[in-house]
């Protein structure tokens, strides 16, 4: 089982679970002050859903207020809410850097809106960004105005960046390989349908099955337009992962109380999209997405970081896919979901370890 960190306890309690799987831990506190307690060069992947200072559902963790007033308290700066962002992804990249060894991945998502001053903030902590994924999906909703006349303010949300960066290598990428065991990607593990990795990931939607898409699925659009009948030729072959549905997001969470949040503001038929969920987190990521994720950057038996753990996911998915997890989590309630949530993904507890894409590719 694994436990989490109990009140008063930040930075300091071990969560660790059982059954012969890897190491799991979870820590309750400040990101950074958590990350400063950790050894240098200790990590060998840090994959996160960091806040992207766009207000998401009137969270104040999501805020720009929240964000300026941890980089004032950093370093007393008086700065734009969106140049804060910047200097704000620089204070946790630089705690980052530190703990990684040379040569290790980082992977952090980030919002259309304000991926570039997460890009430049993990630049200025002196990581080497090295590409940027997109990942599409078919299921967004939008949060535009309706104004008179057929008019609005914002477009249908459809993909979501992750920007792909690296610790310094220490010489060669050879050499970085033998001393440290990073440096790579791990691009046989994460292929699909034989086919190299790349930096598109495509997302079916909810109504699809294993066999058939739903009309409506960036996937089947993507296939429709492909002249060839052969199935390794299809466009939709980089990558296949729904978003969440609810019996995802609850799942481990039977036990806890239920929350109601609403995901869909603007959409209609409110009773049954207000429903309430025991895993309230309004962005979560699909743990097949996050296994792909922890594969691409980690190596087999290494230890990931998630300085941001929300509910989770990449803590499922690092169980899952054989790797440690050290979690960091601010939100005391977050840290009871992500436990719980773990727990029930880990391959020890007797759960069917189903695998990325229906199987290995």
């Amino acid at each position: 089982m694994v436990r989490p960190a109990g009140p008063g306890r930040e930075g300091q309690a071990v969560a660790v679970a059982g059954g012969g799987v890897p190491e799991l831990k979870l820590l309750e506190g400040d990101c950074v002050e958590v990350l400063a307690e950790l050894p240098s060069a200790s990590v060998d992947a840090i994959v996160t859903d960091p806040p992207y200072g766009i207000g998401i559902k009137h969270a104040r963790w999501d805020s720009q207020t929240a964000i300026r007033e941890a980089v004032a308290r950093k370093g007393g700066e008086r700065l734009t809410r969106k140049k804060a962002y910047e200097v704000w992804c620089r204070i946790w990249a630089t705690e980052c850097l530190r703990v990684l060894k040379p040569g290790a991945h980082l992977l952090a998502f980030g919002s259309p809106r304000t991926a570039h001053r997460l890009s430049a903030g993990l630049e200025d902590a002196g990581l080497e960004v090295r590409d940027t994924l997109c990942w599409l999906y078919g299921t967004g909703i939008p949060t535009s105005h309706r104004l008179p006349g057929g008019r609005g303010t914002t477009l249908k949300p459809g993909y979501e960046p992750i920007v792909l960066s690296r610790r310094p290598l220490e010489g060669t990428t050879t050499q970085t390989i033998e001393r440290h065991g990073t440096g790579a990607l791990e691009i046989d593990l994460c292929r699909v349908e034989g086919r190299h990795p790349a930096n598109v990931l495509l997302g079916h939607a909810p109504d699809c099955t294993p066999s058939t898409c739903a009309a409506e699925c960036p996937c089947a659009m993507l296939d429709r337009g492909e002249r060839s009948r052969s199935v390794s030729a299809r466009p939709s072959r980089f990558f296949y992962c729904p978003k969440v549905n609810r019996r995802e997001r609850d799942a481990g969470c039977e036990n806890l109380p239920p929350r109601f949040f609403d995901l869909f503001p603007n959409a209609p038929n409110k009773p049954a999209r207000t429903r309430p969920a025991r895993n309230a987190h309004p962005t979560l990521k699909p743990i097949e997405l996050m296994r792909w994720l922890v594969r691409l950057v980690s190596p087999p038996g290494g230890l990931v970081l998630d300085p941001f753990c929300g509910s989770g996911s990449t803590g499922a998915a690092a169980a899952l896919e054989g790797r440690r997890f050290l979690g960091i989590e601010l939100s005391p309630e977050y840290v009871e979901i992500a436990s719980a949530r773990i727990t029930h993904w880990a391959p020890g507890e007797g759960k069917v370890d189903r695998g990325p894409f229906g199987g290995r590719p």
